[in-house]
């Protein structure tokens, strides 16, 4: 069984960065793995994701606190989850909680309660460019590329529409 300790530098700084090694190397962890400095909120986690990639069928991911997995219940739920289809499992030092047996069970629970009462993320409703705004600047000699700029849509959605026009002939 291969333990691979995982570190979430946040927004804090690196202070705190030798004793959480520390504490994951004499936690068993072989492997310790640091994610540097993100800022909280942010989700962006690429060794967190390579780790995902590569833990398999019996191994263990510890950390040293829950929020080094994700900024909220969401993201803590997936990396369960991932972590559970592999087979594999987590294990948090502070405080000490394990995915194993009825602990984690209560861990899983928390963890989808906690997610099923953040709100979810909004999305900005896309906009849409009207053909005749798409058609006027075209007459008006401005580029596909400028028009797109012109109404904040992308590069595809004035060809498309533009191409749209000519076949109905419009």
């Amino acid at each position: 069984m291969l333990r691979i300790g995982y570190v979430r530098l946040l927004d804090t700084g690196h202070a705190a960065l030798a004793a959480e090694t520390a504490a994951l190397e004499a936690a068993g962890c072989q492997v310790v793995r640091v994610e540097g400095t993100v800022a909280p909120g942010d989700d962006e986690s690429a060794v967190l994701d390579s780790i995902l990639d590569f833990i398999g069928d019996g191994d263990e991911l510890i950390v040293s606190r829950l929020e080094h997995l994700g900024a909220g219940g969401r993201a803590m739920l997936a990396v369960l989850q991932r972590l559970e289809r592999q087979g594999s499992s987590l294990r948090i030092l502070e405080p000490e909680l394990s995915s194993h047996g009825a602990g984690g069970r209560a861990l899983r629970a928390v963890l989808e309660a906690v997610a099923a009462a953040e709100p979810a993320r909004f999305v900005p409703p896309r906009r849409s460019a009207a053909c005749q705004d798409i058609r006027a600047l075209q007459r008006a000699g401005v580029g596909p590329v400028e028009i797109a700029r012109r109404l904040g849509v992308s590069r595809m959605t004035v060809w498309r529409k533009l191409k749209a026009m000519e076949t109905c002939g419009a």
